[in-house]
């Protein structure tokens, strides 16, 4: 009896979804405190718990966040409205939280989402310069900044070079995103600029505030992401206020065709 009181304590309804919930969603005490004791109100493990969701949810959202950026670009033919040193800057600073993170050990679900807003990043990088006629210069764009890439995250490089470009992302952020604003305001429409992009990078930005504090305790990933959070909600209230402003550049094409 007393062999089978122990069996039945121990067990849960979730245990056959148990390793995965321990892998990627909360520590085995959390496991424990949800479905054996049932206490649903323990709030260090819903902190756990709302961390992770929220990283595992940014990770999945970035692998498509840019998307619609990309294909407005390539619908249009055009990057009227894009501003190549923003994407540059933009670029500098994930590149920086990247190689931060990695060297740091930090868990992948406090950064993820970096690695696929970089590709996408590169990207845009290269249809802005190729739109604009210089094809060959985002070619090397591309292979240039992959090449760094890797030694970058080589072993050869100095920590404090990685720390160094987590700092700088701060200057980055602010620089690139004010690149970006007095483009929208001096055209006075924000382009091809995707409001679904934009939009999605600053609600992922705010949430990573919440998760880099309690994933990785680090207050420079906290800040930066404080940061990032402030500027792009610059843009999109900039894609808010310009929602019904049409690029005059385009009507003049269209006028003349």
């Amino acid at each position: 009896m007393a062999d089978e009181h122990v069996l039945h304590t121990g067990s849960s309804f979730m245990d056959p979804l148990k390793g995965l919930l321990l892998t990627y969603i909360m520590p085995e005490s959390c496991y424990d405190e949800f479905f054996l004791n049932f206490n649903f109100l323990d709030v260090p493990c819903l902190k756990i718990v709302l961390s992770k969701g929220l990283g595992i949810g940014i990770i999945l959202g970035s692998v498509m966040v840019k998307l619609p950026q990309i294909l407005k670009l390539m619908g249009a033919k055009s990057a009227e409205g894009l501003s190549f040193q923003s994407v540059l800057l933009e670029l500098l600073a994930i590149t920086g939280t990247m190689a931060y993170s990695i060297c740091n050990k930090f868990p992948f679900s406090a950064w993820g989402e970096a690695l696929f807003l970089m590709l996408q990043t590169v990207t845009i990088g290269f249809l802005i310069l190729h739109y604009g006629g210089r094809t060959s210069k985002g070619l090397l764009f591309a292979v240039v900044y992959f090449g760094l890439l890797v030694l970058l995250l080589s072993p050869v490089t100095p920590m404090s070079v990685v720390i160094f470009m987590q700092a700088s992302n701060m200057p980055a952020i602010i620089i690139g995103r004010l690149i970006q604003a007095v483009t929208n305001f001096s055209n006075g429409h924000t382009g091809q600029l995707s409001a679904v992009s934009v939009f999605l990078l600053f609600a992922g930005s705010l949430a990573r505030i919440f998760t880099s504090l309690q994933e990785t305790g680090d207050s420079l990933m906290a800040l930066t992401y404080v940061i990032s959070s402030t500027c792009n909600g610059v843009i999109a209230l900039q894609v808010l206020y310009y929602w019904n402003s049409c690029p005059k550049l385009t009507e003049k094409k269209k006028k003349s065709e």
